[in-house]
């Protein structure tokens, strides 16, 4: 492949909502600059989009499985053990409670995405492509308003008894919350970073 328009297309957003409450509003999300017109990527460009979208995808995956366990424990439709062999089928180490153990262990994964992408990718961005610091500044925001959610989950998951209605209401705001983030940071990342690590 010698070049071509770019070819890493941004997940877009189902629509679909679990939660009622918002962690932001998304009508005041900045954009990030126009592309130029008629510009070529090469093969090395087309791979910077693709990498961000791929690890998005893991962490879509993720957070799949991570509610698919969340009803299958609160619902009672299968036990403990049978809780610690899926996990231990999604290569986790088994823990004393299933759901707190994965829970946090999603949580932790996220938590380092945004901090490299806070202390590594983002500040390159902000030198190589200074009229993306309104994007940036948002996203950082929006790192900030997930991690405080990803604390009100951990604390709901200490707490005994354990509140199910609290950890399904966070576990569906962290869901609508993050898949809108992972959207928007595609949509308006992608192509920066093709011209970035190109």
């Amino acid at each position: 492949m010698t070049g071509g328009e770019l070819i890493a297309a941004p997940t877009p957003v189902s629509g679909v909502r679990l939660s009622r409450s918002r962690l932001w509003d998304e009508r005041a999300r900045p954009q990030a600059p126009p592309p130029e017109a008629g510009r070529h990527y090469t093969a090395r460009e087309q791979a910077g989009g693709r990498r961000l979208i791929e690890v998005h995808d893991h962490l879509r995956t993720e957070l799949g499985r991570l509610r698919e366990l969340m009803s299958e424990v609160i619902t009672a439709a299968i036990g403990p053990a049978a809780a610690r062999a899926r996990l231990h089928a999604l290569a986790l180490r088994p823990v004393e409670k299933p759901l707190a153990g994965y829970c946090r262990t999603f949580c932790r994964i996220v938590l380092l995405h945004h901090n490299r992408e806070d202390t590594d990718v983002f500040p390159r961005l902000r030198e190589f492509e200074p009229r993306l610091g309104p994007v940036v500044d948002r996203l950082e925001q929006e790192h900030e308003a997930l991690h405080g959610l990803v604390e009100r989950i951990d604390r709901t998951l200490v707490a005994e008894p354990l509140d199910v209605s609290a950890l399904r209401g966070a576990v569906d705001l962290l869901t609508d919350a993050l898949l809108s983030h992972l959207s928007y940071e595609e949509h308006e990342l992608v192509e920066p970073l093709a011209r970035l690590w190109g």
